[in-house]
Formats: C-alpha cells, structure tokens, sequence
C-alpha cells in the first residue's frame, strides 16, 4: 500500500537534483517550486560515493558497499568521480570499469532509491557537475547522465544549482552579484555569477583548484597520526589483508574526526592495527595547521575571480560557502577576512546544489547558462535549451544497467585479431618473398661482377 506521500506522487510528478559528489552524493524533489532532500542512506539523507563488487559480481552502491568495503578493500571503489577524463580503467574485483561506467551506476541507484520513495520515477533528472570543468570532462559527464528508460536527464553547472537553492528564499533583482565557493571532498568550485531573466549568467570564466577538499584535509590526518605515534604506519605489511582492512578503518575514523573538530575543539582517533591499537589526541588548531596552506590557496583562487571579472568584494550581493569542507570553521574565517565582509555558511551545505538543481527547471525562461569551461576572463556561457518532457516511464523499477565499454572494446579487439589473422599472414608471406627475391639479385650481381 502506497504511503500518502506516495499516493500525491502519482497526481503530481517530480523532478530529481542529483549532485554526484566524490565522496558523498546528495538527491531532492521538487513539486512545484518547493523542494526538499531524500533520505538516500539508512543513518544520513546523504549516499556514500563507494561501490564494491562481490564475489558473484554483483555491484553495490552507497551504505552497503562501504560497510562491505571495509572487510574487503580490494573490491571497492571510492573517490571515482575524479578520475573522470583518464581512460585509465577502474580495477574493481580484478575487472577493468570506465569511470562513466561506475558514476552511472551511482546514479542509477540514486534513482531506484528515489523511485522507491516516491511511488513513480520522477519526470526530469537534473545532475548538477563543477562549473569549472573542461568541455571534454563534461562530455564524458553526458555519457553518466544516460540513464535507460530516462530520456529527460539534463546537467547544469553546480555553482548555477547554488544560486538558484539561495533566490528560493529570497529574490534578486537582475544585475546582482553573487559568489560560489564550493569546496567539497575532491575539489574547489569558485564562480561569480549575475542574476538575469530566467536564471544567472556568468561573469568572468569559472575557477577552482582540483584536488583539494576533504578527501586532501582526511590525508593530512593520517599524515599527523603516522607522525604522533613515531611512524607506526610506516612499517606496515600491504601485502596483509588485516593492513588493508585496518588503514580502510583509518580513513573512515579520520574523517570522522575532521567533521567533529568543526563543533569541537579536539577528539581522541583510534587506529587499529594487526600488531598494536593507539590513540592519538589531535585538536583544532593542529588539524587548521595542517590544512591552512590549502585554504589559503583557496581563498587566492576566490580573490583571483573576483580580479579577473573585475569585480569588488562590496559589489557582491553574497558569497555562498558550499560543500562538506566549507562547515570547517577556518573556511569561514579566512574567506571572511580576504574579503573583509561576514560570510555565512549554508545550513545545508552540502544538499544545497541538489536542491536547487531540482528547481532550476522551473525557470522562466527555457534556456540554462553553462560555462565554456576554462575560457578567457569575461567570456560568457553558452546556452543549450531544455528539452519538452516526455511522458514518465510507467514501471517504477530501473532497467537493467548499459554494459560497459570496456566489455564493448575487448570484444572489438578480439573480432580484430580473429578477423585480421588471415590478411596479415598473407602481407608477411608476401614480404619474406619479395625480400628473398631480392637478395638472390644482389648475390647473382655481385657474382657477375667478379
């Protein structure tokens, strides 16, 4: 029996804000023009951005994938939204996946789930990406947003998703300026846009720093407990599986303990090891040294935004501080004192894209802005228009995943050895023949010359 909630789903469809972060993924509905977050986890409205394959071959996502991640190491996969671009293969169980591959099969379980919850799929996918990104890591972020049976998935630029989450709850006149600085787990997104008819435009090229976030912030933790305890992670034996379940452990308890030096002053970590267990004692100020260079890199990379479109901190309408990083007490502080105004943080920050991602449909005007990735100073976004939406599936359950192409290429190369074998044993016949012919000339040449 459909909850009430679901039964509304059926009379009034929904459209799906999906951000798929590199640690952590966050999904809301909107109906309407009100919007609100899904519960995507058991313990957190947020998915784990983990997949682990199992002995069968069987590929889970989220929660169980990392639960089962810390057993077994060596079949799960994190971190993979930053490799998107390298056609290096994720290896995963001992098999080769393209990274489009395993992102598309994040967020296909994001939907299921979602579908699930409401009762039917939702009419439009909107994915939200760093506005920062190059035309090539967009287009193989176009082949993630191919989901089967969805025709209506469009992407929008994360920084655009942001400001579209801050105008629900409050208007802009055109012509005002806002700043995007979305530090999340694997990278700073920094952007500046206006406000104009329909949506926002960009001023200026969209700026950021890859690798730099809380997936950086969670290795200078470990980097201070291999310190604090005299080098004991130094002399570990990575051929042992208890080493790879135990550093597996590490980095979940390091990140832990990042997100609880932001409301407290110090914690206790414990690590685990096959030999000995310790605990090392780390407080704010030694976690705000340990990352304070990167801030400051990423409050330079803010400051230069606003330099290169010419642009003075007083002439901002707001700064949004996005991203799990962000609720670090030292982003705020920093950012606050480069730019001499107070700047909030999100309550929400790293559900805000999401949420306005869901939204962004609802705009008046039917063309989105995204960036031209990293263009000149002052050169604006193209514009690519919103398709119609097409009637809504009407089987909730997902299709069945794409296969990958990495399958597709190794049987291509396979066709190419069986088919080809014949045409290259003749070309080599025919070249052992001719060089023969050839040496039998020189020799009755230089017999004659004799």
């Amino acid at each position: 029996m459909l909850s009430q909630r679901g039964r509304l789903a059926w009379v009034v469809g929904y459209s799906l804000g999906v951000d798929l972060g590199t640690t952590v993924i966050a999904a809301a509905v909107a109906r309407g023009s009100r919007a609100q977050t899904c519960h995507l986890g058991d313990r957190s409205p947020l998915m784990p951005a983990v997949l682990y394959v199992d002995q069968l071959g069987t590929m889970l996502t989220g929660e169980p994938a990392s639960r089962r991640g810390l057993i077994d190491p060596d079949r799960m996969a994190r971190y993979v939204k930053r490799q998107l671009g390298d056609p290096t293969p994720v290896l995963l169980g001992g098999q080769p996946h393209s990274v489009p591959y395993l992102l598309n099969t994040l967020l296909r379980g994001v939907v299921h789930t979602v579908t699930e919850l409401e009762g039917e799929p939702p009419e439009r996918i909107v994915l939200a990406h760093p506005g920062n990104w190059s035309p090539l890591r967009r287009a193989r972020f176009e082949e993630v947003a191919r989901i089967p049976g969805f025709h209506d998935t469009v992407t929008i630029s994360a920084p655009e998703a942001a400001a579209e989450h801050y105008t629900a709850s409050r208007h802009l006149d055109d012509g005002t300026l806002v700043a995007v600085y979305d530090l999340g787990g694997g990278a700073l997104d920094v952007a500046l846009l206006r406000r104009c008819a329909g949506g926002f435009e960009y001023v200026g090229a969209p700026t950021g720093i890859e690798r730099l976030g809380g997936i950086d912030f969670d290795e200078a933790i470990i980097e201070f407990v291999n310190y604090a305890s005299g080098g004991a992670l130094n002399g570990l034996d990575m051929a042992d599986p208890r080493t790879s379940r135990a550093l597996a452990q590490l980095r979940e308890d390091c990140t832990a303990a990042k997100e609880a030096l932001s409301t407290d002053t110090d914690t206790i970590l414990p690590v685990y090891l096959a030999d000995r267990n310790i605990e090392v004692h780390i407080t704010r100020a030694d976690f705000e040294n340990l990352i304070r260079a990167g801030i400051e890199s990423s409050v330079g990379a803010l400051q230069q935004a606003l330099r290169s479109a010419r642009v003075a901190p007083t002439e901002l309408a707001a700064v949004l501080l996005l991203g799990g990083s962000s609720r670090i007490p030292l982003v705020a502080r920093m950012v606050s004192e480069a730019l001499g105004c107070p700047v909030p943080v999100d309550p929400r920050p790293k559900a805000a894209v999401a949420l306005g991602a869901a939204v962004a449909h609802l705009a008046p005007d039917s063309t989105r802005h995204a960036p031209a990735g990293r263009a000149e100073s002052g050169q604006h976004a193209y514009q690519w228009p919103v398709p119609p939406s097409p009637p809504r599936p009407s089987v909730p359950p997902l299709p069945p995943a794409p296969s990958d192409p990495h399958d597709d290429q190794k049987t291509e190369e396979a066709d190419w050895q069986t088919t080809s074998i014949w045409p290259r044993l003749v070309t080599g016949v025919a070249v052992l023949a001719a060089f023969v012919v050839i040496t039998l000339v020189v020799v009755a040449l230089v017999i004659r010359l004799r």
